[in-house]
């Protein structure tokens, strides 16, 4: 990333350029990551490929002012962080579902060095999960906005990532790469297996510590002490407004469920 692409990404953030690669201004821009880029699968739907490059990455949620999923959010949160001066490490993860564990590369998160507080988990790839990073070397509770979370080995030096006591996924120690990832973003983007295939979700947090989350034409809202609210939205011009107003995404079709096919 160049100097001009990192500014206009801090800006997209609503935020300042910190003097230096601490803690405290991770965790601030890991909290304006998730209220200004939602978590969003629209691609898939759409018809729009999923590329896992450095260019493809800063052009959508930079220039284009999309979200996207988690190796598109935290593959572009990761190159804004390096460009700062954090040292930046990509890890895999395999996500804890009803059948088990899911495929390899199912998941991307950061493990992020600052100049002050050690090594950290950054993931504004997972949808509802902490609003800051989380601690890597602390093993006890880690209460957060989001929830309490904790981090457990997992055997063969892998670790499980809990929230509220349930493991979210299991995550490796190893240094990846980012194109490592292309073929479980190709499977999550393609398969009729993949839950991303089968269902459309657009959501971030707001302002007040809450969750606006659109999936399908049913508008979901949270407010910080976990009450919800949904309502179904009648025609395809509230779903664009929603679009719009809610995330700041300008569509000139309403998304519909394309599912999964191999190709």
């Amino acid at each position: 990333m160049n100097p001009t692409r990192t500014d206009a990404y801090l800006r997209r953030l609503g935020a300042e350029r910190p003097a230096r690669p601490t803690t405290e201004a991770l965790r601030d821009l890991h909290l304006r990551h998730l209220r200004t880029v939602p978590f969003e699968n629209l691609s898939i739907h759409l018809g729009e490929p999923v590329v896992l490059n450095e260019q493809a990455l800063l052009d959508k949620v930079v220039e284009a002012r999309r979200g996207g999923f988690c190796y598109e959010l935290n593959g572009a949160f990761g190159l804004l962080l390096a460009s700062l001066g954090y040292e930046v490490q990509y890890l895999a993860g395999r996500v804890h579902g009803d059948d088990g564990l899911g495929i390899p590369y199912d998941h991307l998160a950061l493990r992020v060095r600052t100049v002050d507080g050690g090594d950290l988990i950054a993931d504004v790839g997972f949808g509802a999960h902490s609003h800051g990073p989380l601690i890597f070397g602390e093993r006890g509770d880690q209460a957060d906005p989001g929830g309490t979370f904790r981090l457990v080995e997992a055997g063969d030096g892998d670790l499980d990532v809990l929230r509220d006591g349930k493991p979210q996924y299991r995550l490796e120690q190893r240094p990846r790469q980012l194109p490592d990832f292309r073929a479980g973003a190709w499977w999550h983007s393609t398969s009729p297996e993949s839950h991303f295939t089968q269902s459309l979700v657009c959501s971030r947090i707001t302002e007040d510590g809450g969750r606006i989350t659109l999936s399908g034409r049913t508008l979901t809202t949270t407010d910080a002490e976990g009450r919800k609210g949904a309502r179904e939205l009648g025609t395809d011009e509230e779903v664009l407004t929603v679009y719009r107003d809610g995330f700041g995404i300008g569509l000139s079709e309403v998304p519909t469920v394309r599912g999964g096919q191999f190709g």
